[in-house]
């Protein structure tokens, strides 16, 4: 069997390989690959009209997938064209919650199944909010790079200047997916008050995670630290802008490791800069990476960080296991735990012998 392994400087084709020797090839024999590492993160995600967050040359990925089987990849572009040059494709595992660098309404069309790894980066998400949060409330990035140009800000001992605990006070989570979820353990742990908006979960569901759910206005209103957890939609973008902003409680803390679609940027700006929140702290951008004259970098009362969230090397194995596990399964005609295209699974099954029973 054939299978193209596009892998990357987080995850390493060497990690798809051992995987597949370890969960593949015993089931189907020997494997053949077609190996390819892309240059990120060092070089930026870019986007088309067809599909969304990947790295690569499409043409270069469809001439060695020409023949394979099975694709791995993590961000490798799977356009169309690539799909159409791969006659023998069966299946692509991709190692991401959101596989939007495939063209998974292609692979229906070509009766191709698509597997992903939701949650993979959930932990590691869950663990750099938490410092962020941490970070920004007590000041800790601002007093490291004022002591990096050798300036002591003893300052920040001041009374007007000193950070806030976590303990007692109350945050607000926007959204209530899988990340925020494991989120509130340790919130609890700091006797932290939850508010929770997601107005696509019922009431009750999140009140059995012990947390209070809240209309916007409220958690706004209420909240000391407000922490984004939206997914990134058409309805969600720009949700928290300069009403929203002008809502929140005077001095209050905003983190978002969501997406940067979600907020107007200027509107938070503005924010920060007139004093009316404390500070700031995002991992994520509407632009990535920000341009070198954007506002936000020039202010004292925010935290920065180039996107890395999702990254631990936990995640990048977690990754790989899960989307390879399920393609040994899929080749005996086993439930497969994460596809995003289940349309096209009854007619697969169906129609393959199983290698083994």
């Amino acid at each position: 069997m054939r299978v193209t392994v596009i892998g990357d400087r987080f995850i390493w084709s060497s990690f798809f390989k051992e995987a597949l020797e370890k969960y593949l090839s015993p089931i189907v024999g020997k494997l053949t690959y077609a190996t390819k590492d892309e240059n990120w993160p060092d070089v930026p995600l870019v986007s088309d009209d067809e599909i969304g967050e990947f790295v690569g040359d499409p043409s270069e990925i469809a001439e060695l997938s020409k023949g394979s089987d099975v694709i791995v990849t993590h961000l490798a572009p799977i356009s169309r064209a690539v799909l159409e040059a791969s006659k023998n494709l069966q299946i692509i595992g991709c190692c991401r919650g959101g596989p939007v660098n495939i063209n998974v309404a292609a692979a229906n069309q070509r009766k191709i199944a698509v597997v992903n790894a939701p949650g993979r980066n959930s932990q590691t998400v869950v663990e750099f909010t938490l410092g962020l949060i941490l970070t920004e409330c007590r000041g800790i990035s601002r007093a490291h790079c004022a002591l990096a140009d050798g300036v002591w800000r003893g300052d920040l001992y001041r009374y007007d200047r000193a950070g806030r605990e976590l303990n007692g006070q109350t945050i607000g989570l926007i959204g209530f997916g899988i990340i925020a979820r494991m989120l509130v353990p340790y919130l609890k742990s700091f006797q932290m008050r939850v508010l929770v908006y997601d107005p696509y979960v019922a009431a009750e569901q999140i009140a059995a995670f012990g947390v209070d759910h809240s209309d916007l206005d409220t958690l706004l209103k209420s909240s000391d630290v407000i922490s984004m957890h939206a997914r990134a939609t058409p309805e969600t973008r720009g949700m928290i802008g300069g009403k929203e902003f002008r809502r929140m409680k005077p001095g209050a803390y905003f983190i978002n490791t969501a997406r940067g679609s979600l907020v107007d940027e200027s509107a938070l700006y503005a924010a920060l800069k007139e004093g009316r929140l404390a500070g700031a702290a995002l991992d994520t951008f509407s632009t990535e990476p920000p341009p070198e004259d954007w506002p936000l970098l020039k202010l004292d009362n925010v935290t920065l960080t180039p996107h890395i969230a999702g990254s631990s090397r936990e995640a990048a194995r977690r990754g790989v296991e899960s989307v390879v596990s399920d393609i040994a399964g899929f080749f005996i005609g086993k439930p497969l735990e994460h596809c995003v295209n289940p349309v096209v699974l009854n007619e697969n099954l169906c129609r393959k012998t199983p290698l083994i029973e």
